[in-house]
Order: C-alpha cells, then sequence, then structure tokens
C-alpha cells in the first residue's frame, strides 16, 4: 500500500484528494490518502457567511464556468441542480466621479470588434484610432514570456490600455499589467494576433468560447460557494481529513516522507502534495537551494468589506452589475460588485447587498489595514455614497482581510515555478507542488491542476 498526504485543505488540496481516492479505484490500486488542514474549517480562500437575509462570500464569489474540468467536477458531484448562474448587465469603470459602461462586446475590457471601440466613453477619437491599428499590424517579436501590458499597449494603444483594459485585467490578476507575463495571464492572446494579424480578429472568432450563448460566465451555488467545499469534505470522507493539525516539517527518509505534525506527532508517505501557499511551503521543506526560487514569487493583500442595506437593489443604476475604479478618483475602493444585482441568491429579500475591495496596491492600504472593522465601514459608506449616491445605515455588515493571501504573478513567475520544479523533481521526487502559488489563481484552474497533480501520482505508481 502507497500513503499520500496532501497537505492543505482549500479547493486544490481538495480536489487533488477527491481525484486520488476516485482514480485509485478506477485502477484497483491499494492507497491510503490523508489531506491535513491547520484550521478548523476547509475552503482556504472560499467562505460563505450567512448574515440578515444576505448570501456573503468573504474571499472568492464565483467559479469561471468554461473550464472542463470545473462542469465535469460540478457534475460528479451532483451539484448540477444547486448551481446558480451570474445575472449578466453592465460593468462600468468610475473615472473622474463618473460611471462609463464598459462595451459589452469587450473581455476584460479588450475590444472583440470595432464597433466595441468606437462605443467606448473612455477612449478619444484619437485613441480609437490607435487601437484600430490592431486589425493592420504585425506581430514580429512578441512571445507568451513577454508582458501583456506592452503587448496590449502595441497593438491597441496606450490609452485604451491605460483607460479600460489594465483597470479591469490589473483587479482580476492583482499586479501591474506591464509586471505580468502572457503566460501567467492571457496566452490565447499572442496566439490569436499570430493566427488572425489581430487581437480582436482572434477573440471575435472565438466569442462563443467567452461569451457563450447566455453570456452567463460564472457559477455558484444556491447556498453559497462553500457548497462544493462541503460536498467534496463528504465524498472524501471525514476518515481522511485531519482539521485543525499543523504540519512543521517534512524530512525525507529514504524514498519515503516523514511529515511532521505540531503535538501529533508524524507521518510516514510516498509522497506528499502541498497544496498551501508558497511561503507556507517554503517553510515547511526548509531547504536553502529552494529558497531563491521561492523568493521570488509574490502575495499580495486585499480586505473585502460588504454592506447590506435594507433598500431596494432597484435604487442602483439600471442593468449594472458593478464597477472598476480608475486611480485617483476621489473613492478609496479598487472595485465594487452589485452582488445582490449579480448574484440574485445572495439577497433573499432583493435589498441592496454591495462588496467593495481595498487591494495592497492602492495607495491608501497601509492607511487602511491598520483601521478597525468600524472605520472601514465608515470608509466603504463614503465610498458608496460618492460613486452610487446610496446614502442610508447598513443592516449587515461583513469585513475580510486576506493579508500576504493572495498570489501575485510576476515576469519571473513562470521561470521561478519551472526552477522549482526542476529542483523538485531531483531533491523531493515525491513531493508535488500544487495550487494558485503556480498554477492559475482561479478556482477553475486550482480544480485542473487538483486532477492533474493526482492523475500524475497515480501514473507513476502504476509504472512502479
Amino acid at each position: 500500500m502507497k500513503t499520500v498526504v496532501v497537505v492543505g485543505g482549500g479547493i486544490t488540496g481538495l480536489t487533488t484528494l477527491y481525484y486520488l481516492q476516485k482514480l485509485s479505484l478506477e485502477h484497483d490500486i491499494d492507497l491510503k490518502c490523508l489531506l491535513i488542514e491547520r484550521d478548523q474549517q476547509l475552503g482556504g480562500k472560499i467562505r460563505t457567511n450567512t448574515e440578515g437575509g444576505f448570501i456573503i462570500e468573504a474571499g472568492a464569489d464565483s467559479i469561471v464556468a468554461r473550464h472542463e474540468e470545473v462542469l465535469a467536477l460540478i457534475e460528479e458531484l451532483h451539484l448540477i441542480d444547486n448551481a446558480v448562474y451570474n445575472e449578466t448587465g453592465t460593468s462600468y469603470i468610475y473615472t473622474n466621479g463618473e460611471l462609463h459602461k464598459i462595451p459589452l462586446d469587450s473581455i476584460f475590457g479588450i475590444p472583440m470588434s470595432p464597433e466595441a471601440i468606437h462605443e467606448s466613453t473612455l477612449v478619444s477619437e484619437e485613441g480609437k484610432e490607435a487601437a484600430l491599428k490592431d486589425l493592420e499590424s504585425k506581430n514580429t517579436h512578441f512571445t507568451k514570456n513577454s508582458s501583456i501590458g506592452e503587448f496590449l499597449e502595441t497593438f491597441l494603444g496606450k490609452e485604451l490600455v491605460e483607460n479600460q483594459i489594465a483597470p479591469v485585467l490589473s483587479g482580476v490578476y492583482s499586479g501591474n499589467l506591464y509586471s505580468l507575463t502572457m503566460a501567467s495571464t492571457l496566452p490565447y492572446l499572442l496566439d490569436y494576433k499570430n493566427e488572425y494579424g489581430s487581437i480582436m480578429k482572434g477573440l471575435s472568432e472565438n466569442r462563443k468560447k467567452f461569451k457563450g450563448n447566455s453570456n452567463k460566465k460564472f457559477i455558484s451555488f444556491k447556498n453559497g460557494l462553500s457548497t462544493i467545499i462541503t460536498r467534496l469534505e463528504e465524498q472524501c470522507g471525514n476518515e481522511t481529513i485531519l482539521k485543525g493539525i499543523e504540519t512543521n516539517k517534512i524530512q525525507r527518509v529514504g524514498d519515503r516522507y516523514e511529515v511532521q505534525l505540531k503535538g501529533k506527532g508524524s507521518i510516514l508517505a510516498d509522497y506528499v502534495i502541498m497544496a498551501t501557499p508558497h511561503d507556507v511551503t517554503q517553510q515547511i521543506l526548509d531547504d536553502e537551494r529552494l529558497n531563491p526560487h521561492f523568493n521570488q514569487l509574490r502575495n499580495s493583500s486585499l480586505i473585502s468589506v460588504y454592506v447590506g442595506f435594507d433598500i431596494p437593489d432597484e435604487e442602483l443604476p439600471a442593468d449594472g452589475t458593478g464597477f472598476i475604479v480608475s486611480g485617483g478618483n476621489g473613492v478609496k475602493c479598487e472595485a465594487c460588485t452589485w452582488t445582490s444585482r449579480k448574484w440574485k441568491h445572495t439577497s433573499r429579500e432583493n435589498n441592496l447587498l454591495v462588496r467593495l475591495f481595498y487591494k495592497s496596491t492602492n495607495p491608501h492600504y497601509n492607511k487602511l489595514k491598520e483601521l478597525s472593522d468600524e472605520e472601514l465601514t465608515s470608509v466603504a459608506l463614503t465610498d458608496i455614497k460618492q460613486s452610487i449616491g446610496i446614502d442610508a445605515n447598513p443592516v449587515s455588515v461583513d469585513v475580510t482581510s486576506w493579508e500576504n493571501l493572495m498570489p501575485n504573478y510576476n515576469l519571473n513567475h513562470n521561470h521561478s515555478v519551472q526552477a522549482l520544479e526542476l529542483h523538485m523533481l531531483s531533491e523531493w521526487p515525491g513531493v508535488k507542488l500544487a495550487g494558485a502559488s503556480y498554477y492559475g489563481v482561479g478556482i477553475g484552474a486550482c480544480i485542473q491542476n487538483g486532477k492533474k497533480t493526482a492523475g500524475s501520482i497515480i501514473e507513476d505508481i502504476i509504472k512502479t
């Protein structure tokens, strides 16, 4: 019998455990699996709270539906009937005290047609002319390791990138576009440019992949996103999951690994999967040879503030689902989701629920992170009043700080991950790195990575 230990009970760790058990049964492999989580609650950055008639997601609020593994897993877990999709509507950019619509025929603010460029109120006529050059210009030197900011600016113009694309993409990937590679963000844009001669043409030809027939691109569940965590825990079984236990250290013992637990002895394993943030993994492995590569990886921070009101969400602008802030406009938040409008299931009485984001890239962040929850609520209420004109006392508030827990990919990210993989293969061959720190920040990417990691271990066992 082989023993596999998964360290970390977020979506990556749980998905890995689930597929290890599933694949071992399919291949008739005698496999003992254990998952160790230092917190008493599973889910990592997936955490659903209920308060005052609202469903509140303190971390991630949805899963991108287009990942093949996402729908497959939801079907396997018999959660399809429980799934809900986002309401479609207009997203805005808040700049100079006004809300500007992001053209519907765009993805991440990137236009999918010339008409979408002409529709934008965020770009001057000169900026629109510059963006249209994408239809004629050719790529001569950009690769997937190039800066996505430089790539987009070269072919779509500086003004469109700064005013419309950067606020959206920087919010999604928690970083400066000029410090992010295409490989770690939207690698298919380079393929489209090379194949179709135009970013816009490529997006247009593949629009079904992004828009779909219903334009409903995100999935949650009737009782919140934690539903998938609860179901995975049920499927995997309590006997395979140890909660409230911290992993202190891992030591190689011949061809196996001793997983040392704080105050709980140790476990001898044939394989160990580290589905923890990179800095936690670095501390547990405590290997100086790996430190130069681990040190190249970055995390960022985020404060999330939910505010619920006893007023109907009809008071929001018609057909809107939220806005992203284009810097230096008086409000302190980076973005605001009109949650009760975007996710109908989150407000039982159809009352207004909004969520504001304050990120560590924010020039006010160092002061904001020192504030009490009451003071942060006051900041949020001021931002709400200034941006959408709602001036009322809240009936529900939820403040969550994710300090140094948001992976932030930079230009060196892929190189660092590849270097880590090589060193792990030679020095820690039975230990696998997994999760958002390395292989994609979205839940869909984590599910995909968990399934792939489980598959690689099963293949290795079959070969031996």
